[in-house]
């Protein structure tokens, strides 16, 4: 629910910016007819859009520099974006076909990208910053917990615990592997480690949530490993406590 609502604001950011830029007609787009300037603008960015948050999804969570991923995505989406904006403009605009100037295309595309990502990225980095430190776990805190897991796994970092019917799949950075137990069994034993539950049916450990965002009282994290888990309103307060704000 969380990723598709997400899902949903990008798309109507993607298009607020479609609207401006078929107001401005940027590119010598402003002689064009408004109404077919407009479509023109929304299917641009709109579609440009979709590449950049694909490519983010599989390129940006190895990166950790904020501004160095903007550009990284928005230069690997630069080729395919290019043809599709060359496409369209024979399509919509009736432009000559001129390969010879793909170069050219491909430049005032970059730009485009890069206020496209850095937009996109700006409306969901976290405000605040700040997180409160937390000291190492209790020795015998995680033990029987990770007892059950196998011994490849069992001396790794602890990242999450995710609920999956009767099992619970438990995520650790050397992978991870379904564990025949319940969710709240789970929780029970993992209650002495430091960690926080996110949802009805996440746990994550305190010192693998990278960041989170807020959108009106729920939310998600960033987990290492590039995992993403929803937040709900029920255990906001807690990350919230914690300098998650």
């Amino acid at each position: 629910m969380v990723r598709w609502r997400r899902f949903s604001l990008e798309l109507a950011l993607l298009g607020g910016l479609g609207l401006v830029l078929g107001l401005l007609g940027p590119y010598r787009t402003l002689d064009v007819p408004p109404l077919l300037r407009t479509a023109y603008w929304l299917l641009a960015t709109i579609g440009s859009g979709l590449v950049g948050i694909l490519i983010d999804a599989t390129l940006g969570p190895r990166i950790r520099a904020f501004w160095l991923r903007v550009v990284m995505v928005s230069l690997v989406m630069t080729p395919p974006v290019t043809l599709y904006v060359y496409g369209l403009n024979a399509w919509l605009l009736d432009l000559p076909r001129r390969w010879w100037l793909l170069p050219q295309l491909a430049w005032q595309v970059l730009v485009v990208a890069l206020l496209l990502m850095a937009l996109r990225a700006l409306a969901w980095r976290r405000v605040v910053e700040t997180r409160t430190l937390v000291v190492p776990p209790l020795p015998e805190a995680e033990r029987a917990f990770r007892m059950r897991l196998s011994a490849k796994r069992r001396a790794g970092r602890l990242i999450a615990v995710e609920a999956e019917d009767h099992y619970v799949r438990v995520h650790t950075d050397m992978g991870s592997e379904l564990v025949a137990m319940r969710f709240a069994e789970a929780i029970e034993e993992l209650a002495l480690a430091h960690g926080y539950r996110l949802h009805r049916s996440w746990w994550a450990a305190a010192d693998a949530i990278e960041a989170v965002k807020w959108k009106r009282g729920t939310g998600e994290a960033r987990l290492a490993g590039g995992l993403m888990a929803p937040v709900s309103r029920s255990c906001a307060a807690a990350l919230r406590d914690a300098g998650w704000r």
